[in-house]
């Protein structure tokens, strides 16, 4: 129960142990930065449960938010931090799937830890206490393993997003987890429907963000994508019977992700890149599959499936932009490529490259090292083309809409033709964003001379 691992608090942290400590109350930091801290990581957060009430912790604090004190939460602030303190509690029922319709104080630190949800959660320590583990966190953590506090059925019971959590917390940090926990997320996936789409979204993003985005696998065995993202569960069954590709498509897509770096909009990408595919199947007289037109169909499928998560508009249409174009043919000319940059966007490009790479190493080994090639003379043409800062926004033009005007051009439609004109021959030939150039060639020359 007592161990004599040791962890490094921060002082902030530890000042108000001593602080209650010294008033008499029993006082340990708790829950995920005791696991970070005994897995050698740095904890985000760090925070307090005390057996002292509410208003005995704001008795010894000068400086306190009231930030939940109907579950015994208040907030200190100490040195420009703020730290959560919770009191000791036991939770009454969950009817609402999230919150219990009440809590109740208690002097046990072992009750309080009795209601968090896995056993690497739910331990505490304080440096003159050591390490409370009542439930074998610290042997889950050395054996790599995700285990419910208790009845994993009553944890789950309380908040269906344990049954994610579980998910995701296999998935940052590799583990396994435990058989009884396993069948009881199965049992209790269908009630992850109650919860609300922003929480859905989170733990779906911690965990493709995650070192192992692979544990959707796990996701999918347990029922929970089923209820929360079934398009993930349609490409796990269709099939790709075709040279290009060596798995179905919810394989191909969760390689995919393993073959891009951690960032929101990539993973998105590379999770929804191929979500059209089941609709868009047709198997020729060879028995080879083909997927035409199923770009368009996961864009729609991905704006659609992120506006349901409730995304901000930024990543939404970021991932839908590079999900319609992941499958985009360049023209290996620096006017191509150029047309590219533009209409894929400034922004994005750089990432349709990883998004083509990804994608390209999560297929079979036929033709790899022609589409390898392909990505780097793309990647060569590009590096030319910023560093000699060719025009591939009207922004970059050597004209304007004012010099139009002041050349005689009448305000309206004509001058954004007249500079779509000049912006399409500028991205054919860069040489040519030269104000006289573009004024000379394309004002009539009335115009031009009385400019």
């Amino acid at each position: 129960m007592d161990n004599k691992k040791t962890i490094q608090i921060p002082s902030g942290a530890a000042e108000i142990l001593r602080v209650l400590e010294t008033g008499g109350y029993e006082a340990f930091v708790v829950g995920g930065c005791v696991r970070d801290s005994l897995l050698g990581r740095n904890p985000n957060d760090w925070d307090i449960t005390t057996s002292a009430r509410p208003e005995e912790v704001k008795a010894l604090f000068r400086r306190t938010i009231d930030t939940g004190l109907k579950h015994g939460t208040v907030t200190i602030l100490r040195h420009g931090e703020a730290y959560e303190v919770t009191t000791y509690r036991i939770d009454g029922e969950y009817l609402d799937g999230r919150h219990p319709s009440d809590v109740t104080f208690t002097a046990s630190l072992e009750e309080d830890l009795k209601r968090r949800d896995f056993t690497i959660n739910a331990m505490a320590y304080s440096e003159s206490a050591g390490l409370k583990d009542f439930f074998g966190g610290l042997s889950d953590l050395e054996k790599g393993v995700i285990r419910a506090v208790g009845d994993p059925a009553k944890r789950f019971g309380e908040d269906a997003l344990r049954i994610m959590r579980a998910v995701r917390f296999a998935a940052q940090l590799d583990y396994d987890v435990d058989p009884e926990t396993v069948r009881a997320m199965k049992e209790l996936a269908p009630t992850l429907s109650r919860i609300s789409a922003e929480r859905i979204a989170a733990e779906l993003e911690k965990t493709i963000l995650s070192p192992h985005p692979e544990k959707l696998r796990m996701a999918r065995e347990c029922g929970i994508t089923a209820v929360i993202l079934p398009e993930f569960d349609r490409c796990m069954e269709t099939p790709q019977n075709n040279p290009h590709h060596r798995y179905n498509v919810g394989e191909h897509t969760i390689r995919s992700m393993m073959n891009v770096r951690p960032d929101k909009v990539l993973r998105l990408t590379m999770l929804m890149h191929d979500f059209g595919k089941p609709a868009c199947r047709t198997t020729d007289e060879k028995g080879i599959d083909h997927f035409y037109g199923h770009p368009a169909v996961s864009a729609d499928m991905a704006d659609n499936i992120l506006r349901r998560l409730k995304y901000d508009n930024d990543t939404r249409k970021s991932v839908v932009k590079l999900t319609r174009e992941h499958d985009r043919c360049v023209r290996l000319t620096e006017p191509g490529i150029r047309k590219a940059v533009i209409e894929i966007g400034e922004d994005l490009f750089p990432l349709w490259l990883e998004v083509k790479e990804a994608d390209a190493l999560a297929q079979s080994l036929y033709r790899r090292q022609e589409k390898m090639d392909y990505l780097e003379k793309i990647r060569t043409v590009y590096g030319r083309i910023l560093e000699r800062g060719d025009c591939i926004s009207l922004k970059d033009l050597a004209v304007t809409g004012n010099d139009l005007i002041a050349a005689g051009v009448p305000k309206g439609k004509e001058i954004g033709g007249l500079l779509r004109k000049m912006f399409q021959d500028v991205v054919d030939v860069p040489s040519h964003n030269d104000r006289d150039y573009l004024l000379k060639k394309y004002l009539p020359p009335v115009q031009a001379g009385d400019d």
